[in-house]
């Protein structure tokens, strides 16, 4: 982001306070522009990551035939609708053909689609995606749990209510055995 639009969008969250009835020029508001350009920028910086360098190193197999669970990645992304966090944990799950990627290229590769602008649903589906596209397993599984503050805090108030997302591709889509050994193991931790 260049100098003018860091400008324009503090300027723009100068705005807001202002109409929300508040002086941004007191005290405790001072800095609050400056700091929230900056945590939007940080919790969408993952629209400069790019999927397939996350993937592309990748191993020889040795054989290895099952599944590969990658649980409890925790992350944190802004619902599209309201710039409101939601917050929670992915599994990703894949069947290798004949290569593997390192264990952190996993986690990555969450952050990657978290730290944009999302829905759920879509995310569920983008990582599952760019793990069959630039991995080429077998299969792919993705599930996520997740609380949304736009739900928590707003509207209904429902802060104890999550949001459960699945995506299955391939193997895990056309076996039921291996689907089911998936979503047992998301639920085992």
């Amino acid at each position: 982001m260049t100098g003018d639009n860091l400008e324009a969008a503090r300027c723009g969250v100068r705005s807001l306070l202002e109409a929300i009835g508040q002086d941004p020029s007191r005290e405790g508001l001072i800095d609050t522009p400056k700091r929230v350009v900056g945590a939007m920028l940080e919790m969408t910086e993952g629209y400069g990551m790019n999927p397939k360098e996350i993937l592309e190193r990748q191993f020889e197999g040795d054989g290895y035939q099952d599944l590969v669970i990658v649980r409890g990645i925790r992350f944190a992304s802004l619902c599209e609708h309201h710039l409101l966090p939601f917050v929670g944990t992915a599994s990703v799950a894949y069947l290798p053909d004949r290569r593997v990627v390192g264990l952190s290229k996993i986690p990555r590769l969450v952050e990657c689609f978290a730290r944009r602008l999302q829905l759920q649903e879509r995310m569920t589906h983008q990582i599952a995606s760019a793990m069959n596209e630039h991995l080429k397993p077998q299969g792919v599984g993705v599930h996520v749990t997740a609380t949304h503050q736009c739900m928590a805090c707003r509207g209904v108030r429902q802060p104890d209510a999550d949001m459960v997302t699945t995506t299955v591709l391939g193997q895990l889509r056309e076996s039921a055995s291996l689907k089911a050994e998936f979503i047992a193991a998301t639920h085992n931790r």
